[in-house]
């Protein structure tokens, strides 16, 4: 399932977010097994489980691939200059590269923060120079990622809410 990118996710209430904890303690459980977790009947658990996909809480389990394991292991982060009439048709091209796996629109001096990975220096080289040949880029900088320091993480967000009356 590819969520879209605009959507905002509706807000979830305290029973939402004890489902959300159970569910990343147990990526993998049944609906049973949620339920049991957080304190809920099945019935609400399936009923919940699927308001939150089709609202956009729930994304993709995509995000939890690690391109590493795909032969993938340097991530870059590259600023992107762009005319401003063909944004979008930047923003679509860069969709058409693989190795692109999120664009994000900014407001400050670059226009775009592209997140790609490369097999090694010189793939990162050549994805650099195509994000670059895309008609509409005026500038490019390129930064590599050397270590992750924080992962991505929301939990103790949820907990937050969980714990509101």
């Amino acid at each position: 399932m590819h969520s879209d990118p605009d959507k905002k996710p509706a807000p979830i209430d305290a029973i939402d977010a004890r489902l959300l904890l159970a569910l990343t303690r147990n990526p993998r459980g049944t609906a049973l097994a949620l339920a049991e977790h957080a304190g809920l009947s099945r019935n609400t658990v399936q009923a919940r489980l699927t308001r939150l996909e089709e609202n956009g809480v729930l994304g993709s389990l995509e995000r939890r691939i690690d391109p590493a394991a795909l032969g993938y292991p340097l991530t870059a982060y590259l600023s992107v200059t762009v005319e401003q009439r063909k944004l979008d048709r930047v923003g679509d091209a860069l969709a058409g590269v693989p190795e692109v796996i999120e664009v994000l629109g900014l407001s400050g001096e670059g226009d775009l923060l592209v997140q790609a990975v490369a097999r090694d220096a010189d793939d990162l080289y050549r994805i650099a120079g195509r994000v670059l040949a895309i008609d509409g880029v005026e500038r490019t900088t390129t930064s590599l990622v050397m270590r992750r320091m924080v992962g991505h993480r929301v939990t103790a967000l949820v907990e937050r809410i969980a714990t509101q009356r």
